[in-house]
């Protein structure tokens, strides 16, 4: 989904898809383990995933202000 669309907001969709996977993952594997830290790596990946949409949204908004589209096959180019 990641690789295949050129829409960067389904990118970012995708992106976050993945790193949830990989805390259900995480989450799964450490019911075996008498300690926590599946759990706790989880919510610190859950922070970082947060700010990374955050920003990752800031940046989409300012793309589309400065090219007028969130195409990615469009926004070929960093310099104007």
């Amino acid at each position: 989904m990641v690789i295949t669309k050129r829409n960067a907001v389904v990118v970012l969709i995708g992106i976050e898809l993945i790193l949830n996977a990989a805390n259900l993952n995480l989450v799964a594997f450490s019911r075996n383990d008498e300690a926590i830290r599946g759990q706790m790596f989880v919510l610190f990946i859950i922070v970082v995933a947060a700010a990374e949409a955050a920003v990752a949204l800031a940046i989409i908004v300012n793309v589309y202000n400065h090219y007028k589209t969130i195409n990615l096959d469009q926004i070929d180019q960093l310099k104007d």
